[in-house]
């Protein structure tokens, strides 16, 4: 009797294991990204890498990626190769990425200073000079680095502090790229 209750829970754990991969690793994969409202307009100035500043009002129907960085941080240093990488592989489906530089020590809101670090970072999408922290301020961040994905209406939905969940990210650039534009 307690063999065939042993073999009847083995059967049923074999059974629930063998379950459908394919959906779980979906289910797993397909982030959930909740709006969190109108995204704050970008109101810098001075832009490097761009013809002219970038609003969020003229990239509707873009997907937007900001990152609020400063170039003495190690830890918004180690975020850039993914940055380019992305920049790199989704500018042409619609993602547009901008550096916001926020600066923590004086010698970091020089602009040579900052022309400098974009050149030897080797970044290749728009940087915002933002040394009166309006953005910063307006996004009421805290950290660097801190990336927020913006989406094609205009409305945060993903935000991460600090390095890492770069496959997280990079799967949320995905769903939000994949998203249809509202009317």
């Amino acid at each position: 009797m307690r063999l065939s209750i042993l073999l009847i829970y083995l059967a049923a754990f074999i059974l629930t294991g063998c379950s459908n991969p394919v959906a779980q690793a979906q289910e797993i994969d397909q982030p959930v990204l909740p709006d969190l409202g109108v995204a704050p307009e970008l109101t810098n100035d001075l832009w490097l890498n761009t013809a002219e500043p970038l609003r969020l009002a003229d990239l509707r129907g873009k997907v937007v990626l900001i990152e609020m960085w400063t170039f003495g941080c190690i830890n918004c240093k180690n975020v850039i190769p993914n940055l380019n990488d992305w920049h790199e592989k989704y500018s042409t489906e619609g993602l547009v990425i901008i550096g916001n530089h926020y600066p923590e020590f004086e010698y970091e809101s020089d602009l040579d200073n900052l022309k400098q670090a974009v050149a030897d970072l080797n970044i290749q999408y728009a940087v915002a000079e933002d040394n009166e922290g309006k953005t910063w301020q307006a996004y009421n961040n805290h950290f660097w680095p801190t990336l927020y994905l913006i989406d094609k209406n205009g409305h945060l939905r993903y935000t991460h502090i600090g390095e890492g969940k770069y496959d997280d990210t990079e799967a949320a650039i995905l769903v939000l790229l994949d998203e249809a534009a509202k009317n």
